[in-house]
């Protein structure tokens, strides 16, 4: 139990480091992203050359921060791969409350963004070819878009989450939702880092019931959805939170019963944060999306 708190503790710390864990070279636009009045605060990678590019929807985990994940957009963008970052809504300067509904939502308003016919002008955008993916919460969050949207035919995540997952072992695991519940006040408690829906936060989800939520937010039951798609999984050998044995592999064996062809698995030896082999996470996700190109 008392490794289950430190590892719980040592979550929360990490994640309110993001904003500030990596630097960054090159300068992104900002943007905002408008979701049905809702405003989300963004940054653009644009690729270097010339003509339109192919365009991921890079998400990152909860709370997240204002720059890039991991320097992954910035990589990518180098490499002839535009980025869109975003903040979930209410999440730092996005307008907005969190929720797992609202985060769908908007990715939906980042997906609308990148067909708007000046944008596709401005950023060099193919949309034939638009991609989504995230770490942790984020990749959970483009694994459930991706099941509830046919139009997305390439998601990938590193360290991703699955909420299903997570709730089950919230239920199960008296430790580890006392530890949950204490950093997620901690979180709300700061309205600059995250301001939640009424009825959103972890303990009230759970006593509406956690059949109530999208059935697309428990992944590894959603194979059917995904079967069909393009995917690709990276994960850490040592990541404890979001583990290989509990996330990675149950998800990785649904979808090969369903008949999966292009899924994908790379595992590093290193923990949830990647904080060893982050240059190897980018050069991974590139390499794998030149190959659908």
């Amino acid at each position: 139990m008392k490794q289950i708190s430190e590892l719980i503790i040592a979550v929360f710390v990490n994640l309110l480091l993001q904003a500030i864990a990596f630097s960054q070279t090159t300068s992104p636009a900002d943007i905002t992203i408008d979701r049905d009045g809702i405003l989300l605060a963004g940054k653009f990678y644009t690729a270097e050359g010339s003509g339109n590019f192919p365009t991921a929807i890079l998400m990152h985990g909860f709370p997240g921060g204002p720059n890039d994940v991991m320097g992954i957009g910035e990589k990518l963008s180098k490499a002839g791969i535009n980025v869109l970052f975003f903040n979930f809504s209410g999440t730092h300067k996005s307008q907005g409350k969190v929720s797992f509904n609202n985060s769908q939502l908007d990715i939906g308003a980042a997906y609308k963004f990148l067909h708007l016919s000046e944008n596709i002008i401005k950023f060099k955008i193919d949309t034939s070819f638009i991609c989504i993916g995230g770490w942790c919460y984020g990749g959970g969050m483009a694994m459930t878009y991706a099941a509830n949207h046919p139009e997305i035919s390439t998601v990938f995540t590193f360290g991703g989450n699955d909420q299903g997952k997570f709730f089950e072992e919230y239920i199960r695991n008296p430790e580890m939702k006392k530890m949950i519940d204490g950093g997620f006040s901690d979180i709300a408690s700061n309205p600059e880092i995250a301001g939640f829906e009424e009825g959103k936060m972890p303990w009230e989800i759970v006593e509406t019931g956690i059949d109530k939520l999208d059935p697309a937010i428990f992944i590894y039951k959603s194979a059917a959805l995904l079967a069909k798609k393009n995917i690709l999984l990276i994960c850490g050998w040592d990541d404890e939170l979001t583990t290989i044995d509990n996330y990675t592999l149950p998800l990785y064996r649904a979808l090969k019963k369903e008949k999966a062809q292009n899924v994908k698995i790379v595992a590093f030896q290193d923990d949830h944060y990647f904080k060893e082999t982050k240059e190897e996470v980018a050069q991974t996700i590139i390499d794998w999306l030149k190959t659908l190109k």
